[in-house]
């Protein structure tokens, strides 16, 4: 459904070129092009950090590619719930937000969405930054020797800075540049991947010895404290883009493009690329007697210069492949929904870069507790609240049907009380609350209170992103239905 040529009024502040529905004559994603997006987007360090991450906390091969694929299968149904509402309407993540929390309440959730791709473009950069730093120091020698500045040699602050340029000169020409870098970049992540697992195979002497590694964990009581913060952390991995999959679907030629493109790619690629990790970090583990989970650190154990150089384009090319698609597109369209008339896509993806570099988030890949527990819980139990409300909203209270020129319109029916919906900001605090209340560390790794930040909640924590989904959501349409809520006013 595409409004007629000028009913949605140019001059409102709800309105630039960026946040409008994108014309029926420029949606061309075809299903490949969503399949190679998530292939793309799944084939980087930081998946691969998962799925080593789990070995590395006593999973076996299988139980780490259980988990892992068991998530992405639970994640891939919000993400096709809300991606309907792109290729119907051609809107972007924060447009669709306005139908439910309002034109004004819709920056709540798009600038929590923001700031999580902001910390995770600063993950991934300084990750790549770090990839580059020591590949190229293993080649040319002395890097780490390098004056200090920071308590970083100045070598790494340097190629952390070449990669940031590099990916926002890239991002900052659209759209369709992004599409065709996501097209090459995938079967050439898929090819460095593959070469890792033969080289450390042959190290390795044989598969054998990538499959032997036995479970710390077994099946029983030790395994069950592990396995549920583990997949709330693996759905936390890409619950972020369950949120604003329009940004992309809105590109998409129809709902077949993006539902066989989305399910293609999504949960066979993460499950693959994850066999691949953890099948590695196993045969890493038989090799040096003790797991290597970080790719790079594998791949500079090797003194073969072609071997490193291949492995640098591959960390430059899988990193700037997740770290455009997932953590600057959405942002950058967040940023511009909060004052359209002053920041379009490209002032967006600029201040991303800047905030990502200046909240310094790279501290949280340092541990694998502090990874998949600590942050990827906490992010997690968030926007499945956000999540809850928007499937909530555009499934069940109004059915798919929404009006287009009142999404930029003020006073229209999405204005509710001053622009806010207060029955999405109830659900999001109440669903919120449950979600990341009884936020706990073990022992002495972590930031939170043993004992959890609401002790009485403590339970809920291990399903931090199932209660605030299953909350938010149950709440938003008893609180929407009975009254004229449903109707937007």
């Amino acid at each position: 459904m595409e409004p007629a040529p000028g009913a949605i009024p140019p001059e409102s502040r709800y309105v630039n070129e960026d946040l409008l529905p994108v014309p029926v004559a420029r949606r061309r994603w075809t299903t490949y092009n969503f399949a190679a997006l998530w292939v793309g987007m799944a084939h980087n360090i930081p998946s691969w950090l998962l799925a080593s991450g789990l070995v590395a906390l006593g999973m076996d091969w299988v139980q780490a590619v259980v988990t892992i694929a068991l998530a992405n299968l639970i994640v891939l149904a919000p993400m096709l719930l809300t991606g309907h509402a792109g290729p119907k309407y051609g809107i972007p993540f924060p447009v669709l937000a306005r139908a439910s929390f309002g034109l004004r309440g819709a920056n709540l959730p798009a600038l929590i969405r923001a700031g999580v791709a902001c910390a995770w473009f600063g993950i991934q950069t300084w990750i790549g930054g770090q990839g580059i730093f020591v590949l190229l120091g293993k080649i040319f020698g002395g890097w780490a020797e390098a004056s200090k500045i920071g308590g970083q040699p100045w070598t790494l602050w340097l190629c952390f800075l070449l990669f940031w340029v590099l990916e926002l000169a890239i991002i900052y020409r659209g759209m369709e540049t992004l599409r065709r870098f996501e097209n090459w970049a995938a079967p050439f992540v898929i090819v460095g991947a593959l070469v890792l697992l033969v080289w450390i195979t042959m190290k390795a002497g044989g598969v054998g010895p990538l499959l032997g590694q036995p479970s710390k964990l077994g099946w029983g009581a030790d395994f069950w404290p592990v396995f549920f913060p583990s997949l709330m952390g693996m759905i936390a991995f890409w619950s972020t883009l369950s949120l604003n999959i329009p940004d992309f679907t809105r590109f998409a030629a129809g709902q077949r493009a993006q539902i066989w493109g989305q399910s293609l790619g999504l949960p066979t690629t993460m499950t693959l690329f994850a066999l691949l990790s953890v099948f590695v970090t196993s045969g890493s583990q038989a090799v040096y007697g003790a797991p290597v989970w970080d790719p790079v650190a594998l791949a500079a154990k090797t003194d073969n210069v072609f071997g490193l150089l291949f492995a640098l384009v591959t960390v430059l090319i899988a990193t700037i492949s997740v770290n455009l698609a997932a953590n600057v597109v959405s942002p950058a369209y967040d940023l511009a929904n909060l004052a359209p008339k002053f920041i379009n896509f490209r002032t967006g993806a600029l201040i991303t870069g800047v905030v990502g570099v200046v909240i310094m988030p790279w501290k949280l890949t340092e541990t694998p507790e502090l990874y998949i527990f600590t942050w990827l819980g906490l992010v997690g139990g968030l926007l499945g609240t956000v999540a809850g409300i928007l499937i909530a909203d555009y499934w069940i209270v109004r059915r798919t049907v929404l009006d287009l020129v009142d999404l930029y319109r003020p006073e229209g029916r999405y204005w509710y009380t001053g622009g806010w919906n207060w029955r999405a900001v109830a659900a999001f605090v109440v669903g919120g609350v449950l979600a990341v209340g009884g936020s706990h560390s073990a022992p002495g790794k972590g930031p939170f209170p043993d004992e959890g930040l609401i002790p009485f909640l403590k339970p809920l924590a291990d399903y931090g992103w199932a209660v605030g989904l299953a909350a938010s959501l149950l709440l938003y349409v008893v609180l929407m239905v009975p009254g004229r809520g449903a109707r937007g006013r």
